[in-house]
């Protein structure tokens, strides 16, 4: 499979309709076909399935190059993947070369979906996307808590994921006086979901900053904590 066979493959489902209604949604200047993700999703596993790790990665930059926003789309569908054996740097590589271009929270999801299996594989890596919080592109700032959204799910973590969960927990804190509304968003995710697995930290940093939150983010990141 080649990045233009694939791309011919996406023009095939191409729904003029659905791609003007999705271009006046995500509100973000490229080219839309108007597939939905599922059937993307079943593209990318039967593609997968025909090439090898490296022909995948090329595959994935090629289509991501396109600039379309289902070839991206599906460009980070064959990468998101939990076990990529061995685990190969270059799907790392790819995935974080992503992250300076994204431009919306849509694709920037779907990217931080397979980032984010790569992080979970060698947390190494997290020193690198610990560099993105102190970015100018707000996407990229994003990118560092939504990529680590993992850390925030462990019922039985481990001392080295609790030292994650703190790390992050302190970037989310540097972040509280970004007026980027997208931003508070984002630490409100992080911490409601923490909240679910570790009500105690997520109580001690709204005991901490939480003067420091937007009301909505506040709101937002108490939802499951209750009274």
């Amino acid at each position: 499979m080649t990045p233009e066979g694939a791309l011919a493959a996406l023009r095939a489902l191409a729904d003029a309709n659905k791609a003007a209604q999705m271009e006046a949604y995500h509100k973000v200047g490229r080219p839309y076909l108007g597939v939905p993700v599922l059937v993307i999703d079943a593209l990318a596993r039967d593609w997968r399935g025909q090439v090898t790790l490296d022909q995948g990665v090329a595959l994935a930059a090629g289509l991501w190059d396109t600039n379309i926003h289902e070839a991206r789309v599906a460009a980070t569908r064959l990468l998101t993947q939990a076990r990529i054996r061995p685990d190969d740097s270059a799907v790392w590589r790819l995935v974080a070369s992503w992250v300076p271009q994204f431009d919306g929270w849509a694709l920037a999801d779907h990217a931080c979906g397979a980032g984010e299996r790569r992080l979970v594989a060698d947390p190494s890596r997290i020193d690198e996307v610990e560099g993105w919080t102190r970015s100018d592109h707000l996407w990229t700032r994003r990118a560092a808590l939504v990529m680590t959204l993992p850390w925030t799910k462990q019922n039985h973590p481990k001392p080295q994921d609790l030292a994650i969960r703190d790390r992050v927990l302190g970037w989310a804190a540097s972040y509280l006086d970004d007026p980027e509304w997208f931003i508070q968003k984002a630490v409100a995710w992080w911490l409601r979901d923490l909240s679910r697995h570790d009500p105690d930290r997520t109580r001690a940093f709204l005991a901490a900053h939480g003067d420091r939150m937007k009301p909505f983010a506040r709101k937002e990141a108490r939802r499951h904590l209750g009274a």
